[in-house]
């Protein structure tokens, strides 16, 4: 195994690095076509992130991979790098015609659609063996309008509302929030009454962007419709943000504009928030490090808007691309296939933050490195299993804590919906246009100035990414 380099460095800084990766991803380059490489050279190169949970690559994952190229006769490395570095990395590798056979990314790369390969025929295979994609990634990894499937996605991580159940309960909601507006009401008194403020950032980073997306769709609006056409500017947009400044002035304090991907966290583990967007890693954190507040944390789904309609965001959606000049393609495929049968461990590994794309593969039988689960057949089964009991739930805790997310795919959208994620999505994703808008409005600005200020930015991100032929529609 090749050594392997760890940095601890911010989603933040990853978003921002992200945009460096879609302009280096245009500039191009001649690159080296995909070839079989001889019996005495098979090898298989994976670059991916340090993963939240480090037991999912110490403990399992660099295993897992050269284990499996044992059995193959090829010779796998494993290379692990920040979540900052992956964007320029992989520009630069596509740049030189050699590098990884593998790179995975946690957000939809399509601004590298270009220099990788079309990955229709893993995703079929993947398909017919495991049954159908979820749309979350099938919407991430695939382009509807050059119909190329630029990735392969093998799972996602779930965004859940997580609130502290003993102040929510001194309120009069001991199962937390349903709506938004629950949050003001709620929220607001939590914060009059007890003192504790709501952990919603509105500012330039990865929770607070996520947060801006299920808002809009949760008011039953988006930054474009499902033909790409830009469409931020209407009534219900104006509704949405009219409502944060509400929440704003309710529930919450100046800090949440200067906030980091961590802060929230923070917030929550420290006690300093009734209720945050984030995915189950605060929670497992707080097992870890302060044990009391982690038994007070409970989990709610999306919130539900003022028409009913209720969405989050992925936390994260893993998508793995083959460059174009890998002359291990077919292993790379393979091993692909491979991870996905093996989805189990991958849940297991990650404490359950990894949830699968294939819900219904089976599961294997045999050694898996876990207790054995009692009348599981499917993904599925496993995953409501777990999520009902949790294998990790520490000593003192409530049973079926997690259980409200065991519908999670019932209101997860991929970023862009209700179209598909494309590189004119992520530059808007990475720029923070959404929650510039609604901590302009947070601030004083008129909600419909704000809206109509990030509608010409978006606009103009669309324009360029249509001109070059990756998106489609009009407007």
């Amino acid at each position: 195994m090749k050594a392997k380099q760890r940095k601890g460095i911010t989603r933040r800084e990853f978003i921002k690095h992200a945009g460096a990766g879609l302009l280096a991803a245009g500039l191009g380059a001649d690159l080296i076509g995909p070839r079989r490489a001889r019996a005495a050279e098979k090898t298989l190169k994976i670059l991916q992130w340090s993963h939240f949970v480090p037991r999912y690559d110490t403990e399992w994952f660099d295993r897992f991979a050269t284990q499996w190229g044992e059995t193959k006769n090829v010779r796998v490395t494993v290379d692990h790098i920040g979540l900052a570095e992956i964007p320029a990395r992989t520009a630069a590798e596509i740049s030189a015609g050699e590098g990884h056979d593998l790179i995975e990314w946690i957000s939809p790369p399509a601004q590298f659609e270009p220099s990788v390969l079309d990955l229709t025929d893993v995703n079929q295979e993947a398909q017919r063996r495991f049954g159908k994609q979820l749309p979350v990634s099938t919407l991430s990894s695939y382009n509807p309008h050059t119909k190329k499937y630029y990735g392969f996605s093998h799972g996602w991580t779930i965004d859940p509302g997580n609130y502290r159940k003993s102040l929510w309960t001194k309120v009069g909601k001991p199962d937390g929030p349903e709506t938004w507006e629950d949050l003001v009401t709620f929220g607001g008194r939590i914060k009059k009454e007890l003192g504790t403020q709501l952990g919603i950032g509105l500012s330039q980073e990865l929770d607070s962007t996520m947060a801006a997306w299920a808002l809009l769709w949760s008011f039953d609006t988006s930054i474009q419709d499902a033909q790409e056409n830009v469409a931020l500017n209407n009534p219900r947009t104006v509704a949405a943000v009219e409502y944060i400044t509400r929440l704003y002035k309710a529930a919450m304090v100046p800090e949440i504009f200067s906030w980091t991907a961590v802060s929230n966290n923070q917030a929550l583990i420290a006690g300093r928030a009734s209720y945050i967007l984030n995915s189950i890693s605060a929670y497992r954190s707080a097992q870890k490090q302060v044990p009391e507040i982690a038994k007070d944390i409970f989990f709610v789904p999306a919130l539900k808007g003022p028409r009913g309609t209720r969405w989050s965001s992925e936390h994260v959606i893993y998508v793995y691309i083959i460059p174009s000049y890998s002359k291990s393609a077919d292993i790379a495929k393979e091993f692909l296939l491979h991870l996905v049968a093996n989805y189990d461990q991958a849940m297991y590994a990650s404490e359950l933050y990894n949830s699968p794309a294939f819900f219904d593969g089976p599961v294997l039988a045999g050694s898996r490195g876990y207790s054995p689960v009692r009348g599981v057949r499917t993904m599925r089964d496993l995953h409501n299993a777990w999520f009902e009991d949790d294998p990790f739930r520490i000593e003192g805790e409530a049973k079926g804590k997690l259980a409200p997310l065991k519908t999670a795919m019932e209101w997860t959208a991929n970023v862009g919906y209700p179209g598909p994620a494309s590189p004119a999505v992520g530059e808007v994703f990475g720029t923070f246009i959404l929650p510039n808008m609604l901590a302009k409005a947070a601030q004083g600005m008129k909600p419909a100035e704000t809206v109509a200020e990030a509608e010409v930015q978006i606009k103009k991100i669309f324009s360029q990414w249509r001109q070059r032929g990756l998106i489609g529609g009009k407007v």
